[in-house]
């Protein structure tokens, strides 16, 4: 005698796979599709080095403003990755210091490493239209060139411009030049800014003078 049962089992199974292909398919088409996304650059993260767009922080260094303009900048304007020695000499950052300035910066960061302690410049000399547009996004953050300027000085006015000031981090960095910044000649300029640092010789004898408040009240900052 013959049985019909097993046809009902066959079309069970086929019921089962059916559905287990089409999810197999399924992930297989949104891997494709995000593999096609992912090479379009349609969902990749814009990657810059040094300063992705951000908004300007009190107390972020201005040599680290990220915007899409800035982007078209480069390091022959001042630009600096991440992380840049005070001894490196592959940038105009660090280059286009003034010497007196940079050779007391490495005198400092030499004694500064028997600390532990790294110097790394966040921002040194800056071209002019670098200093623009640094200025003009400010100007588009803080909603007035009064604001603006107490953060970053005006374009044509800042001592970086000319090769006279350091913005160096990390915080550890700024804190034993705080300490010890005057033996060099070294002394922070703003109270707000405790990471800009210029050279003053007289301090080697008589100390830092006292830091303006900020870049407003420094009478070099006025066109």
């Amino acid at each position: 005698m013959t049985s019909r049962r097993p046809a009902p089992r066959a079309t069970r199974r086929t019921r089962t796979t059916v559905p287990v292909l089409a999810t197999v398919a399924a992930f297989v088409a949104l891997a494709a599709c995000g593999s096609a996304i992912h090479s379009s650059g349609r969902e990749a993260t814009p990657i810059v080095t040094g300063t992705s767009a951000q908004r300007v922080i009190p107390g972020d260094p201005p040599g680290r403003l990220h915007d899409s303009r800035l982007h078209r900048l480069g390091t022959a304007d001042g630009k600096v990755p991440d992380v840049v020695s005070v001894f490196d000499d592959d940038y105009p950052a660090v280059t286009k210091l003034d010497p007196a300035l940079l050779a007391a910066l490495r005198e400092a960061a030499e004694d500064a490493g028997t600390d532990g302690v790294t110097f790394n410049v966040n921002s040194g000399w800056r071209s002019d239209r670098y200093q623009e547009q640094l200025f003009d996004q400010a100007v588009s953050e803080y909603g007035s060139e009064a604001k603006a300027s107490q953060w970053v000085a005006r374009p044509g006015t800042s001592v970086h411009e000319a090769g006279q000031a350091v913005d160096l981090g990390p915080d550890d960095a700024d804190e034993w030049l705080s300490r010890h910044g005057a033996t060099y000649g070294l002394c922070q300029t703003y109270r707000n800014e405790p990471w800009h640092y210029e050279l003053r010789p007289d301090a080697v004898d008589d100390g830092c003078p006292a830091p303006y408040a900020d870049p407003t009240q420094d009478p070099r900052m006025r066109p």
